[in-house]
Order: structure tokens, then sequence, then C-alpha cells
């Protein structure tokens, strides 16, 4: 990922929060085009409710947003027409349908899917409710992926999924990185998602508290970790 690349999302002095009362407080950060970055922090802390607002769920009561280089206060139907791409941390799946038709009502191509997650092929005509949650979790990720975004904003691919797994599902982020694609993913797998991304952020409180390469947050993984991500806060994540 160059340093000249485009940046597809960039939020300035973002404020969100619930019933006026402020989760995330003046954040700002950005991703190019080509890279993966990760947010990182404990419960709690603002990271669901940031990944909303960028999304276009939530509405900040401060701050903007540009995708790709517009300011943009749109929902997230119309972010997704411009290339947004988001997964929530629930399974984005219809558990009565099968495979192939939940690949056929998120508009992709069954072979794309397949080509990402060939393991699904041989599940095409199960229901999404008697998969595996890594496989409706790749369903899911496939499915998106399938579509081509610019920009993809992804809560907790990996909440409860075995390692391997989740180490799969984060190559396949990295690997559309590689061709183009932006990442900006919320993962609890701190040491795994630091083996595919580029750069962290650091939230706690509800404000950015640290920003770097993900060599320079590997490098003070140990502190981090100690100071930043071990604690429950009162906020809502």
């Amino acid at each position: 990922m160059s340093e000249s690349a485009a940046k597809v999302l960039e939020a300035t002095a973002l404020d969100v929060g619930y019933n006026d009362v402020p989760v995330v407080k003046g954040v700002s950060l950005h991703v190019r085009a080509g890279e993966v970055v990760v947010l990182l922090g404990a419960n709690g802390v603002g990271k669901t409710t940031m990944l909303r607002c960028l999304a276009g769920i939530l509405t900040p009561s401060a701050g903007e947003i540009h995708l790709k280089g517009e300011a943009t206060r749109a929902p997230l139907h119309k972010r997704a027409r411009r290339g947004l791409g988001f997964v929530s941390d629930e399974r984005s799946v219809i558990m009565g349908l099968t495979v192939a038709e939940n690949i056929r009502l998120g508009g992709a191509a069954a072979k794309d899917v397949f080509g990402t997650f060939p393991e699904l092929e041989k599940r095409r005509g199960t229901k999404a409710g008697l998969l595996s949650g890594g496989e409706q979790q790749m369903l899911t990720l496939g499915r998106l992926l399938a579509r081509k975004p610019d920009l993809l904003l992804a809560d907790e691919i990996s909440l409860g999924l075995a390692p391997l797994i989740v180490q799969q599902l984060l190559r396949t982020v990295r690997a559309a990185a590689d061709t183009g694609m932006a990442a900006l993913i919320v993962e609890q797998h701190v040491r795994q998602a630091l083996e595919f991304a580029d750069r962290v952020y650091v939230m706690q409180r509800g404000e950015i508290v640290f920003s770097g390469t993900a060599e320079e947050c590997d490098g003070r993984l140990d502190e981090i970790e100690q100071a930043y991500l071990g604690a429950v806060t009162a906020t809502s994540d």
C-alpha cells in the first residue's frame, strides 16, 4: 500500500452518541485504497458506534465523513451504491434460504463467491441456518466481496469462530485489499489481525489514543494491551 494512494474514507473530528450521550468524541481517521486498517479497543469503548456512523447507520452530531473524496451524510443503502460494503457483528444471512439463494439475493455471482470460499460450493443447496458459524461468515463476506466494493467496513467478523477460520477470513480481506479495496475492520483477535494489517488505530473511552503502522503496534503490543485493551469501560460500544 502506497502513502500516495487515494483516501477512500476519511473521518474528521466525529462526535457520535445515543440520546445526547456522547460515545465517540472528536475521532479522526482515514483509510486508503489498498490498505487494511484495524480499529482496536476494549469492549465498550465505541468501536461499533464509530463503524456504524461511518457506514451511515448513525448520524454524527459533529464532524465530517468523506467517502471517495466527497462529504456524505447519506444512509447506508446510498453509501452502498457508491461502493461501501458493511459487515455487522451479526450474521447477515437469511437462515431459511439456501446458500445459493442468499448469494442471488445479495446480487453476487455464485462463481465469484465459490471462487473465494470453495468449501461453500458443496453446500450451495443447504439452508444458511444449517451452516456452521464459520460457513455463515464466509457466505456473508464472500457475497459482499463478490460485488467488488471500494471500501469494506467489518465489525468483528471473527466473533466466536475458531482461529483457523479467523485466519482464513482475515487472509481473504487482505487479498481483496491487495487488489485495491480499502478495509477498516474492528477485530478482537489482535495478534492475528496485525499479521494482515497495514495500520492500526486504538480507541479508549471514545477517543483515538494510539495510531501507527502495524509494525509499530506489534513492537509495542504488550504495552498497548496492558494500557488500552484489557479493561471494559462503562461506555456503550
